[in-house]
């Protein structure tokens, strides 16, 4: 996983995105921010940490620990507003919305999430293929 590079993390919701940019090949999201940070991040996070109801729950305790997603795609990146990006992806999945504070944490707990996530996976018997 990528982290983040350049400037210090965003802090909360000051900082805006200015170029968001979908990289197929290498299934991964740019995002580059106004005050210079620079992130890559993989579509495969994107999908399992999508902040969506069907992934997220409605709390900590009923998050959904998604597997089979080694090979997920992003299909569209849509505007919503001048606060978030809706992605929808080549598995259906579609209902979450990013906000730039979602994508801000991601970008500065991606490894930490990234480890949790495949720790989650090994512990319910599932894969990052099935």
């Amino acid at each position: 996983m990528t982290g983040h590079q350049g400037s210090p993390p965003l802090t909360g919701s000051a900082a805006r995105p200015v170029e968001i940019r979908l990289k197929r090949a290498e299934r991964v999201l740019e995002l580059r921010v106004d005050d210079g940070l620079h992130v890559t991040l993989s579509t495969e996070l994107l999908r399992v940490e999508s902040p969506s109801a069907e992934v997220q729950g409605h709390g900590p305790s009923q998050k959904t620990i998604v597997g089979g997603k080694r090979n997920v795609a992003i299909t569209a990146v849509e505007p919503v507003g001048h606060y978030a990006v809706r992605l929808v992806f080549d598995d259906g999945h579609d209902t979450g919305l990013y906000s730039w504070t979602w994508l801000h944490e991601l970008a500065t707990r991606q490894d930490e999430l990234w480890r949790a996530y495949l720790a989650a996976l090994e512990a319910r018997g599932l894969s990052r293929d099935r």
